[in-house]
């Protein structure tokens, strides 16, 4: 039978013309697809025709990436934005849903961390993360700072400059603990300070972060000079004292410019055959006020073509540029983007910007002077990121490597799994599951297992039942659906990893052999004593070094089970202790604990809560909140 999939449009140049002269001359997104529906490419214009043409009429000019997208491309389609900005917004949202092959992704690997305000919260929560949540649309996230070090010297240092809440649970149930008496904390604990002046506060720490350090010193002079004039010296003496921890903070952070008044960002990358890592200095009053990393992952043709390398490294700069400043308020936007190499689509991004930020926004690649030399240390920065990260990555290879030889594996290990049992006398036991893929964490595969078994309880504990458990529920979706077996499937392990000896080895073993599947799943155990490798069937262990690679990784996959494991039991117990508190208070079942406990967060702050704050809970009436309160306070 003739096939029926459609020809790409440069094989069909019939179809080609007929399909340029569709697409409008307006803003607006477009989409390329394949034979087979599939996304290969999401970009956007400001005139969708001319950009489209483009692709198809100046393929010398294009990148390797491009040009081999271009070839297989079978269909066109766009979406007409009323804005080039509406175009700009649009494509970001289709790329992070669509994930589609050839564009520049940024990877999402929690290697950089955040500085995350929490202003969906009466009292905002000032902390750092390496995951980015978009669950409270309120909350701020700034970064990804590189060095996480100052990152946290900095947030020290502006903890002892600012009163700010120092503890995440209070001290004591009825007053303030020392560090309202050494002026480090407001009371927010007992609400010596209202929401309203509490964010005031915290305002002002969001400036350091957003670049506008020498703004907010200015702020906080007039405010000392009016302190002075109305004869409050000890509240002048506080605000001097603020001032100068500010011009502290980035005292060793000059930069050399001739115009100094001016807010900077300057982006620029290094690259290998995988990986771009791309550095951003922010430079605000002539002072480098945050650098952040990001690292972007390319697809790579395999046919070389003669396109410049500038192309495709102008992709990636706007990229990073678009998502960067999308997360951003107004004010945090420079004045002047210096970029390493031109981008694709800067006067657009320049217009989007100016339109955002209410005055113009100038997007430079310097070659010479001053400014070209700035360029030139963040190239150096990127580079030396680099060179770290691939150096980390040689080192997993190498213990990838090493591990396949010590347990016989045909292939390298891609995705490695390790399990361990947590709990005190069979307690609240409970299971983890963690994963490293090529060498590294991989948390967002990550799972818990509490463990059903009834023989297992307070008092009686049996890891190799509990183990046995766990290895069946996890793979047992492939024991009941043979086509789901095995090579090539994503969820599928390369190796298992059991904490513990030949005991529970052997429960494992057991349970995979009744499910028929030990002959395709490779296990083993690795024993904490002499950090011993046990195989299956074999009463002795292999020969190995502790300090080998592969023993190495498995003893990092191994300790990282047992955080796991240990966390989630910690967190459980938690949770049992708490509520066996709350289950002497008649009418509070356990629907109503839970949503007691998410209201509050805490038994101490239940026990802190008036009736009427009480009664703000779900489920929870004024007659249950006197009758919680009366208990707390008998």
């Amino acid at each position: 039978m003739p096939s029926t999939k459609t020809l790409p449009l440069v094989k069909d140049p019939d179809r080609l013309e007929s399909r340029l002269k569709e697409i409008p001359g307006e803003p607006g997104v477009y989409l390329m697809r394949d034979s087979s529906d599939r996304i290969l490419y999401i970009g956007k214009s400001k005139k969708l025709r001319s950009r489209v043409r483009s692709y198809f009429r100046d393929r010398q000019n294009l990148s390797e990436r491009i040009a081999m997208m271009v070839q297989q491309v079978a269909e066109i389609e766009f979406i007409v934005t009323d804005t080039e900005a509406e175009a700009l917004a649009l494509e970001a949202n289709l790329v992070k849903q669509h994930l589609p092959f050839f564009n520049v992704l940024l990877k999402d690997d929690k290697k950089y961390p955040y500085l995350c305000i929490t202003w969906s919260e009466d009292y905002p929560r000032i902390f750092i993360t390496r995951k980015r949540r978009a669950s409270q649309a309120k909350d701020r996230y700034y970064g990804p700072y590189v060095d996480v070090r100052l990152l946290r010297n900095t947030l020290h240092i502006i903890k002892r400059i600012f009163p700010l809440r120092q503890r995440p649970q209070p001290l004591f149930k009825d007053r303030p603990c020392l560090n309202y008496d050494l002026g480090r904390c407001p009371g927010v604990c007992q609400m010596l300070i209202s929401p309203e002046d509490y964010r005031k506060i915290v305002q002002k720490i969001a400036m350091v972060f957003q670049g506008r350090t020498q703004e907010l010193a200015d702020i906080l002079k007039a405010q000392m000079e009016q302190a002075a004039e109305q004869l409050n010296f000890e509240q002048a003496a506080r605000i001097r004292d603020q001032i100068g921890g500010l011009r502290a903070l980035n005292a060793d952070q000059k930069v050399s410019l001739p115009d100094d008044t001016v807010s900077r960002d300057a982006i620029a990358l290094s690259s290998d055959a995988q990986h771009a890592c791309v550095q951003l200095f922010q430079i605000r009053a002539g002072q480098l006020v945050g650098r952040l990393g990001f690292v972007a992952e390319v697809p790579t043709p395999p046919v070389p073509l003669s396109a410049s390398p500038q192309i495709e490294s102008g992709a990636i700069l706007q990229r990073v540029l678009e998502e960067h400043y999308q997360t951003v308020e107004p004010v945090e936007i420079p004045a002047e983007i210096l970029v390493q190499h031109e981008l694709p689509e800067a006067e657009m991004l320049a217009d989007w910007l100016s339109e955002r930020k209410g005055r113009k926004v100038t997007i430079l690649a310097p070659q010479r002077q001053l400014k070209a030399e700035l360029i030139e240390m963040v190239e150096r920065n990127a580079q030396h990121e680099l060179a770290r990260m691939q150096k980390l990555g040689d080192r997993n290879s190498q213990a990838m490597q090493d591990l396949a030889e010590i347990v016989d594996l045909a292939d390298l290990p891609h995705r490695i799994e390790g399990y361990d049992i947590s709990h005190i006398q069979g307690s609240n036991a409970v299971a983890s599951q963690v994963v490293f893929i090529d060498g590294l964490p991989a948390k967002q595969h990550y799972r818990h297992y509490k463990i059903k078994n009834p023989d297992v309880k307070a008092g009686h504990s049996d890891d190799f039942a509990s183990l046995a458990e766990v290895i069946g529920r996890r793979f047992r979706k492939y024991a009941e659906d043979p086509k789901l077996q095995r090579a090539g499937n994503p969820d599928w392990p390369d190796l298992v990893m059991i904490d513990g000896g030949k005991g529970q080895l052997s429960s494992v073993v057991a349970v995979l052999q009744e499910m028929n599947l030990l002959e395709e799943l490779r296990v083993v155990s690795l024993a904490k004593q002499r950090e011993e490798i046990f195989l299956p069937g074999e009463s002795q262990p292999l020969q190995t070094e502790a300090e080998q690679p592969g023993v190495q990784l498995l003893r990092r996959l191994r300790d990282e089970a047992h955080r796991f494991a240990v966390t989630f039991h910690r967190q459980q117990r938690s949770d049992t202790l708490k509520r066996s508190r709350l289950d002497e208070i008649a009418g509070l079942g356990f629907e109503r604990q839970k949503q007691l406990l998410a209201h509050f967060r805490s038994i101490d702050y239940i026990r802190a809560a008036t009736p009427a704050q009480l009664a703000e809970a779900p489920g929870i009436g004024p007659r249950l909140a006197q009758q919680i309160y009366d208990y707390f306070h008998p």
